[in-house]
């Protein structure tokens, strides 16, 4: 029986030593990306996280009935501003401390007509030490309410 091939139908050993390099330099670059696309997960994490924040306060704000002052689920007392801490999860933090991740600050800013809706600014940033200057992120909301 005769073989089909010969030693000429084989890969050369530069053959294989350049179709190695070619693909190390590939892996190399997508491993290049790694800390790119890891980054940018978080981000996204934290962003998705603070829109919660904001719309979970937004909605108990709005489920408060005229005649109260004060929310219910986070205590927010209408033109008074103030300042919530949350953890990773998103869950409210009693205070600042050690698990605190995002800080919400609330401010009522005047409303020049007499008897229209209430405004309330929210900013969610974290870290929650950080400042609004030096935050990582942030993520903000305006919002009217009808209190009359």
């Amino acid at each position: 029986m005769k073989r089909r091939g010969n030693w000429r139908d084989s890969f050369s050993l530069v053959e294989l030593t350049l179709a190695l390099g070619i693909a190390a330099v590939c892996l190399i670059s997508v491993f290049g990306l790694l800390p790119v696309g890891l980054k940018s997960n978080h981000n996204a994490i934290s962003q998705s996280a603070s829109a919660s924040i904001i719309a979970a306060v937004v909605a108990d704000m709005r489920a408060t009935p005229k005649a109260a002052t004060t929310s219910t689920q986070y205590a927010v007392s209408f033109g008074t501003a103030k300042t919530i801490y949350f953890d990773n999860e998103g869950a409210i933090a009693a205070s600042f401390g050690p698990t605190s991740r995002y800080r919400l600050d609330i401010e009522f800013p005047p409303n020049p007509t007499a008897g229209a809706a209430t405004f309330a600014y929210l900013k969610v940033t974290w870290p929650a030490a950080a400042s609004h200057a030096s935050a990582t992120g942030a993520s903000e909301v305006f919002v009217a309410f009808d209190r009359n």
